[in-house]
């Protein structure tokens, strides 16, 4: 059995590491800059194209949907233990039952309000220490269009992406001379 290579292994994995970790690094402060442009504009979708027009791509708002999240846990634990005691577990810590938490939680998000009905005298009572809120902040999505590699990276090196601040894989090169 042959012996793999491993000085090349080495060296090439260490290489695709350093390409990736500064393709990440930029990517991380264009989709900063991207996230404020769309924040700031009110745009909530915008293709990407090529110099040529070519479509390349779409970047998309995307806005995350508010839940229901227990902000006041004592709160909370005196509501459930008013109104739905065998969901409280004591211990040395006295606490709402998980999976209980989880199914009023899901339900209060559901219909958008932190109120549930009791079953049986279908009573709509307000739950204390709940509220509707976004779990995450607003973000964006970049998705690629079929065949958008083949177009991105012959427009790279062509040198049609050179005005965009990428990393450059043609050390050597100058003014565009290949």
């Amino acid at each position: 059995m042959d012996q793999p290579d491993m000085a090349n292994l080495a060296l090439e994995e260490t290489a695709l590491k350093t390409v990736i970790d500064a393709f990440t690094n930029r990517l991380k402060e264009v989709r900063a800059d991207m996230q404020a442009a769309l924040d700031t504009t009110g745009v909530s979708r915008i293709d990407a194209t090529l110099p040529d027009g070519t479509k390349v791509g779409t970047v998309s708002l995307t806005n995350p949907k508010p839940t229901a999240t227990v902000t006041d846990p004592d709160l909370f634990l005196k509501w459930v233990q008013k109104n739905s005691s065998n969901n409280v577990v004591s211990r040395l810590v006295t606490e709402v039952r998980p999976a209980y938490t989880t199914a009023l939680l899901a339900e209060m998000t559901a219909a958008g309000v932190t109120e549930v009905a009791d079953r049986e005298t279908g009573v709509v009572e307000e739950v204390p220490g709940v509220e509707i809120r976004a779990t995450r902040s607003r973000t964006h999505s970049a998705r690629p269009v079929d065949g958008a590699l083949e177009q991105i990276l012959t427009a790279w090196r062509t040198g049609q992406l050179a005005h965009l601040n990428l990393p450059q894989l043609t050390a050597g090169e100058q003014d565009g001379e290949a």
